[in-house]
């Protein structure tokens, strides 16, 4: 460290005191215009002189930390003229307080935001130009993470993957306002060109890289990066940056681009998210009220038909209360199929031919066929309802052939078939054509934790 170095780091002790002591003044000043504060007239020249003492200190020492070169010069300029200004206007005010001139006061008032926008400057140099409103951002948070990725292997690695790193790790000290030693990687231009101690990466070379280097020494070491009181790369965003400099730190590449190791390959599949919209089992759009004769009909054979939400012309159907279902119970429904969205014939004694009449309910998001009579015949009769997002086949007979009738229903997110036909050996080929569905086929397992309480009771003796 040479001598306008260890001058310039004084700058950040000294450059609050003119701010509070002259603001403290300006205070002094405003009480001072009332008589009965007309005492503090000496307070006010204390004030402002060990303020306009302490702001000429302050731009000395900013002076020469301005010297680094680790600011942007334009802004850096900006912010010592208006120091200078500062600092001048604190020395009028002194003396023109000392001299009791008229002016004194005006000189003072407009001491306070000349103050206010050098301060703004100078947090604007160390904290970004955002420092004041970035806190109010819906995306600001203390640490940024990498966001999911839909596909990984199709995302920039650079933009998608890295620059987030940098953001979140690197930006605070290494930006266009800030530039420790000389360097900035916010662009990959200044990447590539490095700072005052050279290039920070060697394409193709993590390990003899500089910022790699730095990255792997102790926290408590000097020259480790990021500073040991700043947030810390994560260990798989640290094996992110070794992977993506070790193959041509490149910025334009997709993942699937570049080589990918045993070890890299979790961790990037570990970014991945599927991003997939599940449709509501609910339309969307308008419906009018369902005719009232037709739903008097419904009730008066005793079957339960209600809105499936509130303020809703949508509804559910359900057969609980109807001991036995015949043809024309399920054509009544007819006269309901554009309201109707949910139907629930559970435990009921319906056969295939039943089905019939349910294929023209093509609004239909939920069909509960559950412990009923259908098989892979009446499954076949389901593939217009093209809306079907549920489906409840659980204690029927239905095989894995009938179930692969259903393959091409384009909303279709879930069959239960619990207590069904389907033997283990066909479930590999029902999930491989049914990627995209739940196939839930019950019988769970609840595995007895050491901290459950267990009852042993011995043998029933035998008589």
């Amino acid at each position: 460290m040479n001598f306008s170095e260890l001058i310039g780091h004084f700058h950040p002790l000294l450059v609050h005191l003119p701010i509070g002591i002259l603001l403290l003044a300006a205070l002094f000043q405003l009480l001072a215009l009332r008589p009965k504060y007309a005492s503090m007239h000496a307070a006010i020249s204390i004030a402002l002189f060990w303020g306009m003492i302490s702001a000429v200190l302050s731009c000395i020492t900013g002076y020469f930390l301005s010297l680094s070169g680790d600011y942007d010069d334009e802004l850096i300029d900006t912010h010592t003229w208006f120091a200078i200004a500062t600092a001048s206007i604190s020395l009028i005010a002194y003396l023109f307080h000392r001299w009791e001139n008229e002016f004194a006061k005006w000189v003072i008032l407009l001491m306070v935001p000349m103050i206010f926008v050098t301060g703004h400057l100078g947090g604007s140099l160390t904290h970004g130009s955002d420092y004041l409103t970035k806190g109010f951002s819906k995306d600001s948070t203390v640490e940024k993470e990498i966001k999911p990725i839909a596909d990984v292997q199709e995302a920039n690695a650079y933009a998608d993957i890295i620059r987030p790193i940098f953001e979140s790790k690197c930006y605070g000290c290494h930006n266009k306002s800030k530039k420790k030693g000389k360097l900035r990687l916010d662009e990959p231009e200044f990447i590539l060109k490095g700072g005052k101690d050279g290039k920070v990466i060697k394409p193709g070379n993590a390990e003899e890289s500089d910022m790699m280097k730095r990255l792997l020494l102790p926290r408590n070491e000097e020259d480790h990066m990021p500073p040991k009181e700043k947030p810390q790369l994560k260990d798989n965003e640290i094996e992110l940056m070794h992977w993506w400099i070790a193959t041509g730190a490149t910025f334009d590449k997709k993942t699937k681009d570049l080589d990918q190791s045993e070890k890299i390959k979790p961790i990037l599949l570990s970014l991945q998210k599927e991003v997939k919209k599940i449709p509501p089992d609910i339309p969307q759009n308008m419906v009018e009220k369902a005719d009232e004769k037709a739903l008097q009909k419904l009730k008066q054979r005793g079957i339960v038909v209600l809105p499936v939400a509130q303020n809703s012309n949508y509804l559910t159907v359900n057969f609980i209360t109807v001991d036995s279902i015949t043809y024309n119970d399920i054509a009544l429904l007819q006269s309901i199929k554009k309201q109707l969205v949910w139907l629930n014939l559970s435990g009921k004694k319906i056969s295939n031919t039943l089905l019939t009449p349910i294929t023209q309910l093509v609004n239909l998001t939920r069909l509960q066929l559950d412990n009923t009579l259908i098989t892979d015949q009446g499954l076949a009769t389901l593939r217009s309802l093209i809306n079907l997002q549920y489906l409840n086949l659980v204690g029927t007979k239905v095989t894995a052939n009938g179930i692969m009738q259903l393959k091409g229903l384009p909303k279709l997110q879930a069959i239960y078939i619990y207590k069904t036909f389907i033997t283990a050996a066909e479930w590999p080929a029902l999930k491989s054509n049914f990627r995209n569905v739940t196939l839930d086929t019950g019988g769970y397992y609840v595995p007895i934790l050491e901290t459950d309480t267990t009852i042993v009771k011995p043998p029933k003796k035998k008589n």
